[in-house]
Parts: structure tokens; C-alpha cells; sequence
């Protein structure tokens, strides 16, 4: 699938290129503002949030944004430098795919997914915190 940066997906939207190249999804860096991608989002089949270092955690905040805040349900993708640590967390923020660093094994990178069985805190697939699930 074509994803392209925002900056360059804007660009081709304004001069009405999108219908004449397949493209599938934006790509965000952690910078860019995703209120401002609000009246596309449902025509948007796929988001990728970058993380340009393992140390950087605002991709988390931007999923969980989109999926809680402005609603959006299509398929979001973690791309740069992601890891099998990260995983588990990435799905409880929202993300539904993962493109790991080039470096690391993608089926090792699946036992990430699972971590942890059960969790204290609410999330994005779980909204109730553990004590309002009796």
C-alpha cells in the first residue's frame, strides 16, 4: 500500500492527484496535528504513526487520540523504530499492524503481542479498568 507523509499527501490532495494514484494511507510523523486530518478520516483506510526513536512515546498518544477522541476506526499502523517490546501496548493504544525496524525478525516480533494477559488500566480495546470488569 502507498502511505505517504502528510506533507506530501496534503499536496496531491489539494491538486486532486489521490484518484489518479492508488493511495492507501497517510503517514505521521509525531510532530504533525492530527486534528487537522479530521474531515478526511473517513476516507482514510490507513494511518501510520512514526516513531523515530524507541524512546519516543508520542505515536502512543496520537493512536490513542485518534481511536478515542476522534474516533476513528480504520487500520493503524506503528512504523520506525519499533520493537517486540513495544507491541503489547502499541494494541492496547489502538494500532492494528506494525512494520518492526528492517534489523529485527517480524515472527519474532509477534511474541510480543503476547505480553501481557491481563491489564489494571483501561485502554483503547478495553475501556474499563480491572476493578469495573467483576
Amino acid at each position: 500500500p502507498l502511505t505517504l507523509p502528510l506533507a506530501r499527501w496534503r499536496q496531491r490532495q489539494g491538486r486532486g492527484d489521490l484518484q489518479k494514484v492508488s493511495v492507501d494511507g497517510v503517514w505521521l510523523g509525531p510532530d504533525d496535528d492530527l486534528e487537522s486530518l479530521e474531515m478526511w478520516l473517513d476516507v482514510l483506510p490507513l494511518i501510520a504513526l512514526d516513531f523515530p526513536s524507541f524512546r519516543d512515546g508520542r505515536g502512543y498518544s496520537q493512536a490513542y487520540l485518534l481511536r478515542t477522541r476522534l474516533g476513528w476506526e480504520g487500520e493503524l499502523r506503528a512504523i520506525g523504530d519499533v520493537l517486540r517490546d513495544q507491541l503489547s501496548h502499541m494494541r492496547q493504544c489502538g494500532f492494528t499492524s506494525f512494520a518492526v525496524r528492517e534489523d529485527k525478525s517480524p515472527e519474532d516480533a509477534l511474541k510480543g503481542l503476547a505480553g501481557m494477559s491481563v491489564l489494571y488500566g483501561r485502554s483503547v480495546i478495553e475501556p474499563r479498568p480491572l476493578f469495573r470488569r467483576r
